[in-house]
This record gives structure tokens, C-alpha cells and sequence, in this order.
């Protein structure tokens, strides 16, 4: 080879098969509980039918969470905006406040969607998003979650993870 063949095979090496190279490493997708979460529900406000579909509002009437690192109480003056947008399928919008035990105020909302299988399973999922002024749970400030939602009596009961 001569030394524009070198330095061409260099560049290509370097342009298309490094990068590939490394990006086709596995990348782990770490998490771990930050709390679990009942939320208990009053009676439904049944908004209707729209161009977008049914409309219903399930207000927070209360509620707890705990976890590793943090825990207290749902307030109640939240709620759960549901769209059924077919017949199988329910996007959440979601509004609530967290207090926690020592008196730390942390807003939350989350969208997420059930989807009900013809058998009467379900996937339920959150995507929750934290803001707060406390200086101990800053953190959340900046935390990416997932939650895995369960269908209770009178509530939904979540747990709720931060991706790492």
C-alpha cells in the first residue's frame, strides 16, 4: 500500500466502522424503586363523548407512598384526566401533589395508558415527572421514572421506578 492508501484506509476505518463498533455495545438500562404509591379515587365526572373520545375525570381523594428513600402522602386535590380513545385503550393524564413526612411539598404528573386485553389483563404504565422546591429531593428535579400501575378497589396502586 502507498501512503494515500493508507491514509484513506485510515479514514474510512476511522469514519464507518469505529463509530458502529462502538455503538453496538449493550447498554443497560438500570433501575430501582423509588416508591410505591396508593392513590384512592373519588366518584368519576363523566365529561362524554368528543372528537377526541370519552372523557373522564377521576379526582384523588387521598393516598400514600413509601420507599427507600422517601414517603408520605397523596394530597387531595389531584386528578386523573382518562381518554378512551377505543374501546380497548385509556390515555392518562395525571395531576397530583406529594407531601412527604417531613412536610416537603412535590408536584407530579404523568401521562401514561392502560390497554385492556381481550381477556382482562392490562398494561399499565406512567411516565412521572417531579417537580419541587425542597432541597433534600431536588434529586427528583431531575429524575427520569417509569410506573407500573395496578387497578385497586376505590384506587390505583403504582410502583414506580427511576431509571439510573
Amino acid at each position: 500500500m502507498n501512503k494515500i492508501e493508507v491514509v484513506f484506509f485510515i479514514l474510512f476505518f476511522s469514519i464507518f466502522v469505529i463509530p458502529f463498533t462502538a455503538s453496538s455495545q449493550e447498554t443497560k438500562l438500570e433501575h430501582e424503586l423509588l416508591f410505591e404509591m396508593t392513590a384512592l379515587l373519588d366518584e368519576p365526572i363523566e365529561i362524554g363523548e368528543s372528537p377526541m373520545g370519552k372523557r373522564t375525570i377521576y379526582p384523588v381523594s387521598g393516598g400514600t407512598f413509601s420507599g427507600p428513600e422517601i414517603n408520605g402522602k397523596v394530597l387531595a386535590n389531584g386528578g386523573d384526566w382518562v381518554l378512551m380513545i377505543d374501546s380497548l385503550t385509556e390515555k392518562l393524564d395525571v395531576r397530583a401533589v406529594l407531601e412527604t413526612s417531613e412536610g416537603e411539598k412535590i408536584y407530579t404528573h404523568y401521562g401514561g395508558f392502560i390497554h385492556w386485553n381481550t381477556d382482562g389483563s392490562y398494561y399499565f404504565r406512567t411516565n412521572p415527572v417531579f417537580e419541587t422546591s425542597s432541597k433534600k429531593y431536588a434529586w427528583l428535579n431531575y429524575t427520569i421514572a417509569v410506573g407500573v400501575g395496578e387497578l385497586i378497589e376505590g384506587g390505583v396502586r403504582y410502583k414506580v421506578y427511576k431509571i439510573k
